[in-house]
C-alpha cells in the first residue's frame, strides 16, 4: 500500500482496493494504521469522478528521516530524505580516505552521522535507518571484505559504527556504492520506471550496480558488480588490483585524468583534471577529443559485455563520467552497437546520471525507504 500510494498519490481507498485486490474493509483498516503511524495522511476530497466524492490519500512521513552516507576516497557525503524522498539535507565534507586507518574513518563517519542526527532531532524527526556506501566488496552481512582504494581489508564497519554511535535505535546498514547508486537511480532518477538498468560509478573505482526485474542483484555473497575488473586489454596498464588491462585502468577516471594511470593516485587531482579535459574538449582540442573517444571506446567494450549478458534497458553513467558524457557516450554507444549481438543493442540506452556526486548516499537513504515499503514500519505515534 505504501508503494502504491507513493507511485499514484493522490489516490483514494477505492483506488487502492481496485489495484491491489484487497477488500475495502482491509484497505480502510490498513490506511487507519498507516495514518496513526504518521506514514500517510488524508488530503481533502475530489469530485472528479463518478459517484460520491472520495477522500484522497498521500504519503506523509514528515515525522521521519532516512539517512545515507557515502565514503569516498576524498570526500564524505551525507543525505537525509523524508518518506516521500524529499531532501532534508545534503552535506559534503573532505576526507583523506587512503591516508587514514579504518578506525579513523569510522570516527569521521560517526561525527558526520551525529551532526545529521542532531539536525533531525531539532526538526522533531525520527531516523528510520542509516546506510553507508563503501567503494569495495561488501558481503551480505555488511562487512567490508576489501576496499582497495581506501586500503581496507575485513572491516566490520556496521558494528564499529554502531559502537561509535552507542547503539542507536535504528538499523545501520553497509553496502557497495554502485549498488546504492543503482537504487538511487531506480527510485529517484530519470529511469525510475525502468525495471532493468545498470548504474556505473565514475569515481576513483569503477563498479556497476544491477537492477533486474525491479530488484537489486547482489550475487551469492554480495560481490556482484565488479565491472571495473573485467579485463579489456591483457597488454594494458596495470590496475590498482595488480592485474593488467582491467577496465578501471583503461577507461576509469584515473585514465581520463592522465595518459598513464598510476595506482594509487591522488584523488584531489581528479576533479581539476576532469574539468580541464571537459574545457579542452568543448573548445575543440583535437588531443583531448581523441583521448575521450579512445576512453569511450574502451568503456563501450566493457559495457557491451554487460549488455550482452543482462540486456538492460539503460546503462547510467555516474560520478566523474557525467561532465565528460557528451564525448564518452557516442564512442561507447558505437562500440556497444558493434559488439552486442541483439538488434539495436537490445534496446539499451547509455545516459548520464542526473543525481550528481551524491548518488550513492541518496541510494543509502533509498535502501532505508525500501525497507519501510517492505513492511518494516515504525511504531504508532
Amino acid at each position: 500500500m505504501l508503494r502504491f500510494v507513493r507511485e499514484h498519490a493522490p489516490c483514494s481507498r477505492a483506488d487502492i482496493a481496485a489495484s491491489t485486490g484487497l477488500n475495502k474493509a482491509t484497505v480502510s483498516s490498513l490506511v487507519a494504521d498507516l495514518i496513526e503511524r504518521g506514514l500517510m495522511r488524508e488530503t481533502g476530497l475530489t469530485e472528479n469522478r463518478v459517484g460520491r466524492p472520495a477522500t484522497m490519500l498521500v504519503l506523509d512521513g514528515s515525522p521521519y528521516a532516512a539517512v545515507g552516507i557515502e565514503i569516498n576516497v576524498d570526500y564524505l557525503t551525507a543525505i537525509a530524505v523524508d518518506l516521500s524522498g524529499r531532501r532534508l539535507l545534503t552535506w559534503r565534507r573532505t576526507f583523506a580516505g587512503p591516508a587514514v586507518t579504518s578506525g579513523q574513518a569510522v570516527t569521521a563517519v560517526a561525527a558526520l552521522a551525529r551532526r545529521v542526527l542532531t539536525r533531525m532531532t531539532k526538526e522533531a524527526r525520527r531516523v528510520l535507518g542509516l546506510t553507508v556506501a563503501v567503494p569495495g566488496l561488501v558481503d551480505l552481512t555488511g562487512g567490508v571484505r576489501i576496499a582497495p582504494n581506501l586500503g581496507w581489508t575485513d572491516v566490520d564497519l556496521a558494528g564499529d559504527l554502531g559502537r561509535a554511535l552507542r547503539g542507536p535505535d535504528f538499523p545501520i546498514l553497509v553496502d557497495n556504492d554502485a549498488n546504492l547508486g543503482a537504487l538511487a537511480e531506480h527510485r529517484f532518477g530519470s529511469f525510475g520506471d525502468t525495471d532493468n538498468l545498470v548504474y556505473v560509478t565514475g569515481e576513483a573505482g569503477t563498479g556497476a550496480g544491477v537492477i533486474m526485474d525491479g530488484r537489486l542483484r547482489r550475487g551469492g555473497q554480495g560481490f556482484s558488480g565488479e565491472f571495473g575488473h573485467i579485463q579489456i586489454d591483457p597488454c594494458g596498464p596495470t590496475c590498482g588490483c595488480g592485474r593488467p588491462g582491467c577496465l578501471e585502468a583503461v577507461a576509469g577516471i584515473a585514465r581520463v585524468s592522465t595518459d598513464k594511470p598510476v595506482f594509487p593516485f591522488s584523488p584531489a587531482e581528479i576533479e581539476p583534471r576532469i574539468d580541464e579535459m571537459a574545457r579542452l574538449a568543448a573548445a575543440g582540442d583535437r588531443q583531448a577529443l581523441n583521448a575521450l573517444v579512445g576512453i569511450g571506446t574502451d568503456l563501450g567494450r566493457g559495457l557491451a559485455i554487460l549488455v550482452n549478458l543482462l540486456n538492460p534497458q539503460a546503462v547510467v553513467l555516474g560520478g566523474h563520467y557525467v561532465p565528460l558524457a557528451s564525448w564518452l557516450i557516442p564512442a561507447a554507444e558505437a562500440e556497444v552497437r558493434r559488439l552486442v549481438i541483439a538488434p539495436d543493442a537490445g534496446g539499451c540506452r547509455i545516459v548520464a546520471s542526473g543525481l550528481g556526486y551524491g548518488a550513492a548516499a541518496l541510494g543509502g537513504a533509498a535502501r532505508v525507504l525500501d525497507s519501510v515499503d517492505s513492511g518494516r514500519l515504525p511504531g504508532r505515534g
